[in-house]
């Protein structure tokens, strides 16, 4: 059985009168379902599914999704809701690989959710979006969503950009498994006697996986890589204040995310002002070892920006979605892949 946990997310929820709005984020941990007022900004009630939503080989699975998603939407419901009258106006899904694996998601949602819901109101979106949406809200600017990954976001409210967000092998570059395996690697060549290496992150290295040479055998059987090159990023962070090797990976590392953030960032208007980049996910909470050197290479590269912290999660930002959605008042892109509203205009093709 799928564990659940639920909460109350303001005093007084139970009872609040409709209509209602579902935000819905689809990650690596697991399915979190928000409900919330068209109304209220904050959600009144949320839960958890720790079971991640299986993909296959025809993408992310619509089939697992809904089995998560509706039996908690309806507790969400009978806990908050106020009778027979309740009823959900829109509802938002950002998903982790909608990009590239939702197809599925898009063929099969809407009529299921209509069916089951009675909703009529459905985006479907990219976790990068509702990323965005979190942090950003409905304004011009750019996102870069840190994490095991890394991938950059912005528009000028006409279109999207992307930067990034390939993957561990095909990019990736200055996230979480990009810089643990830059790490292991100068722990590797520490070990070999090669140049550029690392006795301090080879020390590291032995201390989280055990001899050196074992570490191949147990890192390339694993299925979850991308999470477990990423779990030694924050050696490297422990290790840039006496060791240069470390501190160069990270600001190799925060190179990359700037460049990406500087590649999305819609360009100045007339009036000039500064493109708003919001910086969002855990990689950032290693604090001054990379945030350091990335505000040096973000001034450098995008003079014009003002950087600031995420105001809110992907959670966050698919309820926002869900609730401009339900109020007619969405004012994000379409677009075919990365925020698909069925049925509801014509999406935007990449920009």
């Amino acid at each position: 059985m799928t564990a659940q946990t639920e909460t109350d997310a303001s005093a007084g929820a139970t009872g609040t009168s409709g209509p209602f709005v579902l935000g819905v984020d689809s990650g690596g941990s697991g399915l979190r379902v928000a409900l919330g007022n068209v109304g209220m900004s904050a959600p009144v009630g949320t839960t958890v599914c720790a079971e991640p939503v299986r993909t296959g080989p025809a993408g992310i699975d619509a089939g697992h999704l809904l089995e998560q998603l509706l039996p908690a939407a309806r507790r969400l419901l009978e806990r908050h809701g106020s009778g027979d009258g309740t009823r959900i106006a829109a509802v938002a899904i950002g998903a982790a690989g909608m990009a590239t694996l939702g197809g599925q998601l898009r063929a099969e949602l809407p009529s299921a959710l209509e069916s089951a819901l009675g909703m009529r109101r459905l985006a479907l979106a990219a976790d990068a979006v509702t990323a965005y949406a979190g942090a950003v809200g409905q304004r011009p600017g750019a996102v870069v969503a840190g994490g095991t990954g890394m991938i950059a976001l912005g528009t000028d409210l006409t279109s999207w950009r992307r930067a990034d967000g390939w993957g561990h092998l095909l990019g990736d570059s200055g996230g979480g498994a990009w810089i643990g395996r830059a790490g292991l690697d100068a722990a590797m060549r520490a070990h070999d006697g090669r140049r550029g290496g690392s006795a301090a992150l080879l020390a590291r290295l032995e201390a989280v996986f055990g001899p050196a040479p074992e570490l191949p055998g147990l890192l390339y059987p694993r299925t979850d890589r991308p999470a477990v090159l990423a779990s030694f990023a924050p050696e490297v962070a422990a290790c840039a204040g006496h060791d240069p090797v470390a501190a160069g990976i990270l600001r190799e590392a925060a190179g990359h995310i700037a460049e990406a953030a500087a590649a999305v960032c819609p360009k100045a208007g007339a009036d000039d002002e500064p493109c708003e980049v919001a910086l969002t996910g855990g990689l950032f909470r290693m604090g001054d070892p990379l945030l350091v050197p990335l505000r040096e290479e973000l001034s450098r590269q995008l003079p014009q920006a003002r950087t600031v912290a995420g105001s809110g999660d992907p959670l966050t930002g698919a309820l926002s979605i869900a609730q401009a959605l339900a109020a007619g008042d969405l004012r994000l892109p379409r677009h075919p892949t990365l925020l698909c509203v069925p049925g509801h205009g014509t999406e935007q093709e990449p920009g």
